[in-house]
């Protein structure tokens, strides 16, 4: 039980002293409570420490309306919230269709968590994902060949959502809420194998610590640590190099072709996804950006590239940006 209050406090110690006003009312945090073990298990943690760091806590529970018998569900959770001593209140959400039912879902939830926020004046958002979600998501996005960006898996900060319990694993959270008296809910979806995920939790995982031996979860979310790590020095030699490469063409941006020809391919791709990325607002696939890359490193006099978003032309010393 005391590992997972272990793992919540510095959280809440470092936004007790980022917000603190002196003389004002008690900075807000909210913590998001599906009712399930891991939501349930940092509920606890948080009630039991936020009042000793002068933070006032709120439960929202944020009910999908995908399942029968969710707003019982969401009802039950929001009292076992308050009986831990947490403001709570129940959000019931409309889930769209775009990106499949997960991801959809999950737009749905985190778009209530941030009205929520806001309504609350709340200065972080706490949300219950373990060391067992990360590994996950690393794993499938190695599955899926995204790169770099996806194996970082989930940060433990991202804006104002804050991750406290991804060095936890899943069945300590489940250990906690037994030893504390706790009734999570199970989520049936979380045994439903037509979902990638749950493949990936029931059979995938289970398999590789069976043939390699344990502990492939743990090296899994220190691969995402590590590459975080890696990514955040890449951003920051990429931004010193944007400054002095990027400059404004006619109808949109233009970097020097020798400039980018002079770093190697790791930088070189990263600039172009960046440009496109921040001129109009456009997430490039591999291939378009090995396409780009190309008007500088096998530049043949090839005509223009048409890629999502933007149009890209070399033309003279320079490639051009140009809204599509």
């Amino acid at each position: 039980m005391a590992e997972i209050r272990r793992e919540v406090r510095p959280h809440l110690a470092a936004l007790a002293r980022e917000v603190a006003v002196p003389g004002g009312d008690a900075p807000t945090v909210i913590v998001a409570l599906s009712g399930g073990p891991d939501s349930l298990a940092l509920a606890a943690a948080t009630a039991f420490e936020a009042p000793k760091l002068g933070l006032r806590a709120l439960a929202v529970v944020v009910d999908h309306g995908l399942q029968a018998g969710s707003m019982d569900v969401a009802a039950a959770a929001r009292a076992q919230a308050e009986a831990l001593g947490l403001e709570a209140r129940v959000v019931r959400v409309e889930v769209g269709a775009e990106g499949g039912p997960e991801a959809a879902a999950r737009d749905a939830r985190y778009a209530a968590l941030e009205a929520a926020a806001d309504a609350a004046g709340a200065s972080a958002i706490l949300l219950g994902h373990t060391l067992d979600d990360q590994a996950e998501t690393v794993l499938l996005g190695l599955a899926r060949g995204s790169g770099a960006a996806s194996l970082q898996g989930m940060a433990p900060a991202s804006g104002r959502r804050i991750r406290p319990l991804l060095a936890v694993r899943r069945a300590t959270t489940a250990a906690f809420c037994a030893a504390s008296g706790l009734t999570p809910w199970e989520d049936p979806h979380n045994a439903d194998e037509r979902f990638t995920r749950v493949r990936v939790r029931e059979r995938v995982l289970p398999m590789l610590e069976a043939e390699l031996g344990p502990g492939i979860a743990e090296a899994l979310a220190r691969t995402a640590e590590q590459l975080r790590e890696d990514t955040e020095a890449f951003d920051t030699m990429i931004d010193e190099t944007i400054e002095d490469i990027v400059e404004h063409a006619e109808a949109g941006i233009a970097v020097s072709v020798a400039a980018l020809a002079a770093n190697p391919p790791a930088i070189r791709q990263r600039v172009i996804r960046l440009v496109v990325a921040s001129e109009f607002g456009v997430s490039l696939s591999r291939t378009h950006t090995l396409e780009i890359a190309r008007l500088v490193t096998d530049w043949r006099g090839q005509g223009p590239l048409h890629v999502p978003g933007c149009e890209v032309r070399r033309v003279g010393a320079r490639i051009e940006f140009t809204a599509a």
